[in-house]
C-alpha cells in the first residue's frame, strides 16, 4: 500500500486538531489584546482627562519649627480637593507633612501655606493633589 491511498481526502472529515487550536489561539490573543488595548486606554484617559486638581511648590523657606511654601494651583470652577505637602531634615528623615485644602469657584489659586515641622526642614516636595 503506497501513503497516498490511506490518506483521507482533505476536508471531507473536518477540521484537523491543529487547525482548531491554532484558531483557538487566535481567538484568545485578539480577546487578551482587546483587553490590553482597554486597559491602555482607561489608564490613559485617567492620566489625562481625570486630574481636577494640579499644582507645583513656587517657593519655600524653612526655619525651624515651620515651611513657609508658596503653591499655584490650578483646578475646575467649583471642584473641591486637597494638596499633600511634605519636608525632609537635611538627613533624609520626614520632619513634616500636611494636606491643604482648596475649594471654591477660582481655577487658579497662589497661595501660602505653612507646613509644620518636627525639626528643621530643608525640602518643600508637593506628593500629589486629588479632588473630593
Amino acid at each position: 500500500m503506497s501513503t497516498a491511498s490511506t490518506r483521507l481526502p482533505e476536508g471531507r472529515y473536518g477540521r484537523s486538531s491543529d487547525e482548531r487550536s491554532d484558531r483557538r489561539l487566535r481567538i484568545a490573543a485578539i480577546v487578551m489584546g482587546s483587553l490590553l488595548a482597554a486597559a491602555v486606554g482607561w489608564f490613559a484617559w485617567d492620566y489625562v482627562g481625570g486630574t481636577e486638581i494640579s499644582a507645583q511648590v513656587i517657593t519655600f523657606q524653612a526655619n525651624d519649627t515651620a515651611v513657609q511654601v508658596h503653591l499655584e494651583v490650578h483646578k475646575d470652577a467649583g471642584t473641591d480637593g486637597y494638596c499633600t505637602l511634605r519636608s525632609q531634615a537635611a538627613d533624609g528623615s520626614e520632619v513634616g507633612r500636611a494636606d491643604f485644602h482648596f475649594d471654591g469657584s477660582a481655577t487658579r489659586i497662589d497661595k501660602v501655606v505653612t507646613l509644620r515641622t518636627t525639626a528643621r526642614g530643608t525640602t518643600a516636595e508637593l506628593l500629589g493633589c486629588h479632588s473630593g
